[in-house]
């Protein structure tokens, strides 16, 4: 059984645009993207156009059926690298010739978004025609606009696109400057979003059916490895009482009670445990997708908890060492703390770590595998006055780095003594290998395969037991190649549609920058300049830090200018 509601009908012959959104991902992760479902309602608040979605592997629309080369517009959200090869697959698959220089003007016209497209869109250049830099309310509807102005229909002329702010067009290989919404008043919030009734597990949203409250864009913590934390500011928040209304509005659309709390920091949101408690008394169940570990306070997980959230999620990322590297300067009490208030308030509990950090040694690794296993070990919760406990006050992570085996063989000890209690909650973790990405300190890193796939082996072997699983090393230097290759990458990914890439290819096709190099992505300016990116570079020799931008001066990164 499958079956949508508040799906948008319209008869496409009365429509001047023809509208196809395409997500290059399966179902249940394309209706769980805010921004795939406020585009199909925005586009289609317009009498002149009618968007349809079209979802990985289909190559024909969800509303009408029509085949993809029916559209007049067809737009790809890239949110994820790998999504590249899903993208050229649809392409091909519908008849639509691959190479943008192979299409007349009797096919459509390619355009693609999301955080891939406006970081580097070289690598997809020789297959999309214009990529939206920055957020598409901002310039969508004056591109449509245009569209409907323009010869392109008949001549396939692009130029008249150069005028707007916000487009690359692949043809003129243009200096594109991101464009952005200076208040969150003026973007769109989703009250009318689709609901799946479905029995079949593959097509139920990853947040399930709920309401996607926008409560801010952007990040301007600084994180040295996020992207967010650079390309999106400055930091922009909803208005409570917008979001209340909002909130109230969806429910009367759809009948849900559930919300989903959306943003790049959600747990930043200035007015959070005011949202969270007001939502509550509202009858709503709140949840988010993950949580800054330094602004969550108890207050605020007991409002969550109280609204139904079941499962934490937050990122430490590393050991606190290299955390203050990557400017998260975090510390292990802070983590501590807020991981024993979750289980005491009974929530399950998700966290994400990195590997291959710049500076990181097998030292480091020994101390992260420690600090997971004493984490895991909190799950049990027992009485710090037990003998079994482990005072987190009195065993310092640097110490255990110290003193490893000794301080393992402690831990067994206690844990074996605690094997008959049964945990609280359950902790799971999930380890991945940092991708260096456009427009962040680490673009001018490499991707060290090698050392990567020698420390999830030794992280295996030493924490067994643990609930834990890791992304592929392989994987990540594709991505990586993917994420800071130029034009000539499009090549692979167009060939991988027939033939497999061998990952001895993938690795020749690895870029290695330095200072002063061009970067494929250098035409494209999302207004932090690389000055300050290069400052930020620097800093993580020394560990440096820069203070949050809410909290400390202005450094002038040029985003606000």
């Amino acid at each position: 059984m499958f079956r949508e509601k508040n799906v948008i009908i319209k008869n496409p012959l009365k429509a001047d645009i023809r509208f196809g959104l395409v997500y290059p991902n399966v179902y249940k992760t394309a209706m769980s993207s805010l921004g795939y479902q406020i585009l199909y309602n925005y586009v289609n608040e317009r009498e002149d156009s009618y968007c349809e979605r079209i979802i990985y592997p289909s190559v024909r629309s969800l509303e009408t059926n029509s085949p993809l080369a029916d559209f007049d517009i067809i737009s790809f959200s890239l949110q994820y690298e790998q999504d590249y090869f899903n993208a050229l697959e649809i392409l091909r698959n519908a008849g639509i010739p691959l190479r943008r220089e192979d299409r007349t003007s009797d096919d459509p016209l390619i355009i693609a978004g999301g955080p891939c497209a406006s970081s580097n869109p070289l690598p997809l250049s020789d297959f999309i025609d214009i990529f939206v830099i920055g957020e598409a309310e901002a310039v969508l509807y004056d591109f449509l606009d245009l569209y409907l102005e323009s010869d392109i229909k008949n001549k396939r002329d692009l130029s008249s696109f150069l005028n707007l702010q916000g487009l690359y067009i692949s043809e003129f290989n243009n200096n594109a400057k991101i464009i952005l919404l200076d208040d969150m008043n003026d973007a769109y919030h989703l009250t009318y979003p689709i609901v799946t009734e479905t029995d079949d597990k593959d097509f139920i949203p990853a947040f399930s059916n709920s309401i996607l409250l926008n409560v801010s864009r952007a990040c301007s913590r600084g994180c040295r490895f996020c992207m967010s934390s650079y390309m999106y500011r400055p930091l922009r928040e909803t208005n409570l009482d917008n979001l209340l209304s909002i909130a109230e509005e969806a429910r009367s659309n759809t009948g849900l009670n559930k919300i989903s709390l959306i943003g790049a920091a959600v747990s930043d949101y200035s007015k959070i445990n005011e949202l969270t408690e007001t939502l509550r008394e509202k009858g709503f169940q709140v949840s988010t997708p993950s949580m800054r570990i330094e602004s969550i306070t108890r207050e605020t997980l007991v409002a969550l908890k109280s609204s139904g959230l079941k499962t934490l999620t937050i990122a430490p990322e590393s050991i606190y060492s290299l955390r203050r590297r990557i400017n998260k300067d975090i510390s292990d009490e802070d983590v501590f703390r807020v991981i024993n208030d979750a289980v005491e308030l009974g929530f399950n509990i998700k966290l994400y770590f990195l590997i291959g950090l710049p500076y990181e040694t097998q030292d480091d690794i020994d101390e992260l595998a420690s600090l997971m296993k004493q984490i895991d070990f909190m799950k049990y919760n027992i009485d710090s006055n037990s003998e079994s406990s482990i005072k987190l006050n009195d065993i310092s992570i640097k110490s255990m780095s110290n003193s490893a085996s000794k301080n393992d063989s402690a831990f067994s000890r206690k844990k074996s003594k605690s094997s008959k209690k049964k945990s609280k909650v359950s902790i799971s973790f999930s380890v991945n290998p940092v991708i260096p990405k456009p427009h962040t300190p680490l673009q001018w890193e490499s991707y060290d395969m090698k050392a990567v796939k020698s420390k999830i082996r030794y992280l295996k072997k030493n924490l067994k037991g643990l609930d834990i699983k890791f992304d592929s090393a392989k994987m990540g230097l594709i991505q990586y190649v993917l994420s800071c290759g130029d034009k000539e990458i499009g090549d692979l990914i167009e060939r991988s549609l027939n033939e497999k890439i061998s990952i001895k290819e993938w690795a020749q096709n690895a870029p290695n920058y330095e200072f002063g190099d061009d970067l494929p992505w250098d035409s494209i300016d999302v207004s932090v300049s690389k000055d300050f990116l290069i400052s930020e570079y620097e800093k993580i020799k020394t560990s440096e830090q820069t203070p949050w931008c809410e909290d400390g001066p202005c450094y002038n990164c040029g985003a606000c200018d």
